[in-house]
């Protein structure tokens, strides 16, 4: 007679294996198998307790009797009227009377459907995968005093025979829901920077067409201008000098407004890339500097600057001007050295001085500079780097400035 008992609990469970195999999510598994588990341990209402991967929500699945414990969104574990069992503080609950058993109603505990429902007794085991508690599975009857410690004992093998298929199916939802928000994610950060790099484009262009707009209406009108006021300065009425200082104002108007071009559309830069536009600025910068500045500038990039993107390569040379500029403004330097080279699968840009550095003047690397130099690294996925020159401290001081371009992005050559 033991045996034939023995027997048809071990096709219960060899039942609920049976009845496990192709169920793909938590609510289809608890349907699937609360008929066979009642013939285990009769119940009225029978619910599965998933604990989220972060530990700190639940969530229930249920069959039989509806509760507000299903139709609730994910809860805090705290508020849980079986929270100590979920925590691992206690091997299995097992109530008479749930109705007025302390341990289930305590202050914020969500156990108004043990009331509503009256579900006196109660059983709870925990759900374990590889030791850790993810779940429990409980038992509810609206008998009082119907479950005993042999009834613990079967719901234990139950719940071990659930818990590894509950265990994969919240590591495949929380796969799911992971990959999904990194997705969304992935794609405001991609809609964020291919807008602000046509904005950049537009604002290139419109640089580019004020150029122009100076080079054929305003400098054409200023030398106009120019030579008519040589021709005054034959004037027998005017005093031999007192148009030279408009000359040189006017001749200075010019060198000015060229530089404007020049910065408002590198033609170098257009014309031989990014190494050959920045050895240009510097020497032109250093040399309208008037300091007694020594600059060197080595390339070890192999070329592959030239084969960027036109605007990663406007980006690129915009922040190595700066940082030029800044070293030759505010440092106070009398070295600037350029590198330009290629590791572990990226470009660099390095503009190292010997200058008195950041901290030592808040009128120096201080102000939109930076800040640009750091939209433009961000809008093209480079890293930017700005801070003390390696061995300042031996050498007497010096800013470095140093962007960094990853070269194996799959969006560099279509949407950059």
């Amino acid at each position: 007679m033991l045996n034939r008992a023995r027997n048809a609990l071990f096709d219960r469970y060899l039942g609920i294996s049976r009845l496990l195999a192709g169920q793909l999510d938590f609510n289809s598994i608890i349907k699937a198998v609360a008929e066979e588990v009642s013939h285990i341990i009769p119940h009225d209402h029978l619910d599965v307790c998933i604990k989220m991967v972060d530990g700190k929500y639940h969530i229930a699945y249920e069959s039989g009797l509806e509760t507000a414990w299903s139709k609730h969104p994910p809860a805090l574990l705290t508020g849980s009227p079986i929270r100590t069992l979920l925590a691992g503080e206690v091997d299995y609950l097992l109530s008479a009377d749930a109705c007025s058993d302390p341990r289930f109603h305590f202050d914020g505990a969500f156990s108004s459907p043990i009331i509503e429902l009256s579900l006196h007794s109660r059983l709870h085991v925990p759900l374990r995968v590889q030791g850790n508690v993810i779940g429990a599975l409980s038992c509810s009857s609206r008998q009082s005093d119907c479950y005993t410690v042999e009834d613990v004992e079967n719901a234990r093998a139950v719940a071990d025979l659930l818990a590894p298929y509950f265990f994969a199916l919240r590591a495949a939802e929380q796969a799911k829901r992971s990959a999904v928000i990194e997705t969304e994610a992935s794609a405001r950060e991609e809609g964020l920077r291919l807008g602000a790099l046509k904005l950049t484009e537009a604002l290139e262009a419109e640089r580019q067409r004020i150029g122009m707009d100076l080079h054929d209406q305003t400098l054409a009108d200023l030398t106009r201008l120019t030579r008519r006021m040589e021709k005054l300065r034959h004037d027998v009425t005017l005093p031999g000098d007192a148009l030279e200082p408009l000359c040189r104002s006017l001749q200075q108007c010019m060198h000015d407004l060229r530089q404007i071009i020049e910065e408002a559309k590198p033609t170098v830069l257009q014309l031989f890339g990014v190494a050959e536009a920045i050895e240009t600025h510097l020497e032109r910068s250093v040399c309208e500097s008037g300091q007694a500045i020594d600059w060197q500038m080595t390339d070890e990039s192999g070329g592959a600057l030239r084969d960027l993107d036109p605007t990663v390569s406007v980006a690129l040379f915009r922040i190595a001007q700066e940082a030029i500029n800044n070293a030759i403004r505010h440092g106070q330097s009398d070295r600037i050295m350029v590198r330009l080279g290629q590791a572990d699968h990226a470009l660099y840009i390095e503009v190292e001085d010997n200058g008195r550095g950041m901290g030592a003047s808040n009128d120096g690397w201080s102000g939109h500079g930076i800040d640009n130099m750091k939209t433009r690294a961000r809008l093209i996925s480079a890293r930017f780097e700005i801070g003390q020159r390696p061995f300042a401290a031996v050498s007497g001081g010096g800013t470095r400035v140093r962007v960094v371009l990853p070269i194996n992005l799959p969006a560099l050559t279509e949407t950059v």
